[in-house]
């Protein structure tokens, strides 16, 4: 089914405010879920929903949290999360970290125990958008321990996604938002949702064979998703493990808090005024980016892309034509908007 954006952001904010969350948070979510969905990264929208509404009946997620600062040393803050939807919770860290930078030049939040953060993108587009550069190391304690280390078939891993961005005079900002493994488990249950199949090489089952079956991955008994790179991509996991679970405090992945998802979240927040000029900086990055966009092609009906640019044109794509979701979610979708009272609304 293709359904516009503003009437999927209707009725996520309807669906949240009947859960509990005040207006400003059902905003936030609903914003952010049905964002995603227009970037192209389905397995951060909208999806989500019956799983948040379902972690909050549970009270494994908290509505309508305001961020506790616990550390404070001007540049460098502490940020508890408690649990509280990430959409907000994200949006809230980093407000206080673009703050932050703005005064100091540059800003560390530790932001720890934060429900599902979504899509990751949004933090550097946010930080970008107020002028910063910024990098985000992020990971996942417990519920999703899901990647295997390199050599190995049982799960020790979050997702551990890590982004970027770097804001230009252009179009769109460069922003990096990918994660240390082969796939996202949200895009593991888009295919699953939609009947199809992964790509190859991204998941193994539970003895250890490759496989493109999401059910196989899901079990049980469960598979696992593999580190991009092999041995590359295992060890750049170990560090965002070390960033946004050690180093925040939230845990890194740790079977004993299984029962409760939670992110931690590294930034690193950049005034780039306090470094270089706005002439220098924006024509700096603007003649690298055509040098690149320059080179000669393999194939002349590809295109160079920045990094940023393929979410930049799907949007554009998306409101205008609509978003496609499966009917699975939508059933999961209208199976939760009817056990909390909503009326959905989705077209016969």
């Amino acid at each position: 089914m293709i359904l516009q954006a503003d009437f999927l952001i209707d009725l996520t904010r309807r669906i949240f405010l009947a859960i509990g969350s005040n207006k400003e948070e059902a905003e936030v979510v609903a914003q952010r879920l049905v964002n995603a969905n227009l970037s192209g990264h389905d397995s951060h929208g909208v999806i989500r929903i019956p799983t948040y509404i379902k972690w909050i009946q549970e009270g494994k997620t908290q509505l309508n949290q305001t961020i506790d600062i616990e550390t404070d040393n001007g540049s460098m803050v502490v940020v508890d999360g408690k649990v509280g939807l990430g959409q907000s919770i994200g949006q809230q860290a980093m407000a206080l970290g673009i703050e932050r930078a703005r005064e100091h030049g540059v800003a560390v939040i530790a932001l720890k125990d934060s429900a599902h953060l979504g899509r990751i993108g949004d933090w550097p587009e946010m930080c970008a958008e107020a002028g910063m550069v910024s990098v985000h190391f992020v990971n996942t304690s417990g519920m999703g321990n899901l990647v295997a280390p390199y050599g190995a078939i049982e799960r020790r891993l979050s997702a551990n996604p890590f982004a970027a961005g770097v804001p230009t005079d252009s179009e769109f900002p460069l922003i990096l938002d990918m994660s240390a493994c082969t796939i996202a488990e949200g895009k593991i249950r888009v295919a699953l949702h939609a009947g199809k199949q992964v790509p190859e090489g991204c998941i193994i089952d539970s003895e250890g064979q490759p496989t493109t079956d999401p059910k196989t991955f899901y079990g049980p008994p469960a598979g696992s998703i593999l580190p991009i790179a092999g041995h590359k991509g295992y060890a750049l996991s170990i560090i965002i493990e070390m960033m946004a679970g050690a180093l925040t405090g939230g845990s890194c992945t740790n079977p004993e808090r299984a029962n409760v998802l939670t992110n931690g979240m590294l930034s690193i927040i950049m005034d780039r005024q306090k470094l270089q000029s706005d002439e220098y900086f924006h024509q700096e990055v603007s003649r690298y980016c055509d040098y690149v966009r320059g080179a000669k092609l393999m194939d002349e009906n590809n295109k160079i892309l920045m990094p940023g640019e393929i979410e930049y044109n799907t949007r554009a794509h998306r409101r205008a034509e609509g978003i496609e979701l499966s009917q699975t979610t939508i059933d999961m979708i209208q199976d939760t908007c009817h056990a909390i009272g909503v009326e959905s609304g989705f077209p016969d």
